[in-house]
């Protein structure tokens, strides 16, 4: 950029701390007129908090905001609106309910003596339609239309507010390809206006479609601005991850966890399991004594995919089999018949019952599974606390110590006892190892072993890389939503992974 140019947006020095958390700390920020930058990072970046700076959710505790060279500091969304900054959510914050007219005119109708000048309303929406070339019935309820067309009139409206900045947090996370291309076409038609566009997204393949540059975050931090063009697929997941590729010594599993080949028929078959907008069609398979790893970046379906797997988000089209025999599973419940666990990555919202004792919490999962007729009666809890307080070694002062009371650690290790109460045949975890310290990640990936010794099939999902090659068996590549590739014994490679990651060939 020459020196004498003001760029759009200016972002310097930004930080944000929350209590124990340091969000920001310094980070830099530049789009320029007539550009797309994508903002990249994996959980914990940053990348929401600075989005939320800059749209005037949080205020920063140290740095500065310009636009087109004037400070600004806005308080609030709508004070970021006025300023001329425009955002349009992942999941679409209008009102389904009402028409796309009245959705883009919203809280700016037309009217006279508090009467609404329809004619004049319906007008009005065309025109700001029209200029994203989009064709749509204005009266049409918001709510009736495809999600792609649901985000071109949140994008109309975003527009509307005489926008010179507008941000697309996550625009394309439900979108399929179609209607990616049809969204991209209105940016780069956007851009070609001279807008500034934050392009937050996880797919790399969409970053390198459409951005001009980008800008990665790692743990609050920032890590730079790049020319996409410049900056290869591999380069950029190394920094993203925070591992240069080049000094890795390319480390593999211990030979230790490669299991032996086996001609028993596997516990679980899915083939094609997939859902319109979360994950493409996929086949996985999962075997008694193996730890199966889901690796892939943020975004890449690790999550949706275990979700299908247990039947929490129903499948579009899936043919599961157990022990070799189709099944159709449905619900958690029906999961959970058929001898499967799982450990959410939420372990706060989605997994402990924080005012529930340790007991209570261990046998919750069991008395779910017994249903409301066969009690798990007060001595069996007992026991099975004390087993499994043990085996685990849970370190509480008591049984009924409020579950909200223990470290992360101890938690995770209570959520694994509730779902071992069961006795499942097969595991998911999902980021078992998130937010606890060095000790208690180790202890997990020994109870992880232990599963595995035990004769149970896990499918085991980690952000960190090295935890995938470290624990698993086998290895299921995902990217961009899709699998592909499939890694076992000597190609369970950290530098093979993140090529696979990045979907570049690797060079011998």
């Amino acid at each position: 950029m020459p020196a004498d140019e003001t760029p759009l947006l200016a972002l310097r020095g930004i930080g944000k701390k929350f209590p124990g958390v340091t969000a920001l700390a310094g980070v830099d920020f530049t789009v320029r007129a007539g550009e797309i930058h994508a903002l990249l990072g994996e959980n914990g970046a940053g990348k929401s908090t600075l989005i939320k700076v800059l749209t005037g959710v949080y205020q920063s505790d140290v740095g500065e905001t310009r636009l087109a060279g004037q400070l600004i500091r806005p308080t609030s969304p709508r004070d970021a609106e006025n300023l001329g900054i425009s955002t349009v959510y992942q999941e679409v914050n209008l009102i389904p309910t009402l028409s796309v007219a009245e959705n883009i005119g919203l809280g700016r109708q037309p009217g006279k003596f508090g009467f609404l000048n329809w004619s004049a309303l319906r007008r009005h929406a065309r025109e700001a339609l029209a200029r994203l070339e989009i064709d749509c019935d204005v009266d049409a309820e918001l709510g009736t239309l495809p999600l792609a067309i649901q985000q071109m009139v949140a994008i109309a409206r975003a527009l509307d507010l005489q926008a010179k900045l507008l941000v697309l947090d996550e625009p394309t996370a439900s979108l399929d390809e179609k209607e990616v291309a049809e969204l991209f076409k209105v940016m780069r038609q956007l851009r070609s206006k001279g807008l500034g566009i934050v392009f937050v997204t996880h797919f790399l393949d969409q970053v390198y479609a459409v951005s001009d540059r980008l800008t990665v975050l790692r743990n609050g931090e920032l890590v730079g601005e790049f020319r996409t063009a410049e900056l290869g697929r591999l380069q950029l997941v190394s920094k993203m991850l925070g591992r240069e590729v080049a000094d890795e010594e390319g480390r593999t599993q211990d030979a230790s966890v490669v299991p032996p080949p086996t001609t028993e028929v596997p516990l679980l078959e899915v083939r094609q399991l997939g859902r319109r907008g979360v994950v493409h069609p996929l086949d996985l398979t999962l075997r008694r004594g193996e730890v199966t790893g889901l690796a892939g970046l943020l975004g890449s379906g690790r999550t949706e995919t275990a979700r299908l797997i247990f039947g929490i988000d129903h499948a579009d089209t899936d043919e599961i089999k157990m022990r070799g025999k189709i099944v159709k599973i449905n619900s958690p419940r029906a999961a959970i018949g058929q001898g499967m666990a799982f450990c959410s990555e939420d372990r706060k919202v989605e997994g402990i019952l924080p005012n529930l004792s340790v007991r209570e919490n261990i046998i919750f999962a069991l008395q779910a599974k017994r249903g409301a007729w066969r009690r798990v009666s007060r001595l069996e809890q007992e026991q099975l606390c004390t087993h499994y307080i043990g085996a685990l070694r849970i370190k509480t002062s008591s049984p009924e110590t409020p579950i909200k009371n223990l470290s992360g650690g101890n938690q995770q290790k209570v959520l694994l006892a509730r779902w071992l109460a069961t006795q499942p045949e097969l595991i998911i975890l999902d980021e078992p190892t998130r937010g606890i310290d060095i000790g208690a990640k180790a202890e997990i990936e020994q109870l992880i072993a232990k599963l595995r010794a035990d004769g149970l099939a896990v499918l085991f999902i980690s952000s960190e890389i090295e935890e995938v090659v470290r624990n698993s068996t086998r290895i299921a590549v995902l990217r961009e939503r899709r699998k592909v590739a499939e890694l076992t014994g000597a190609e369970i490679d950290l530098h093979r992974l993140l090529h696979e990651m990045a979907g570049v060939a690797k060079t011998p």
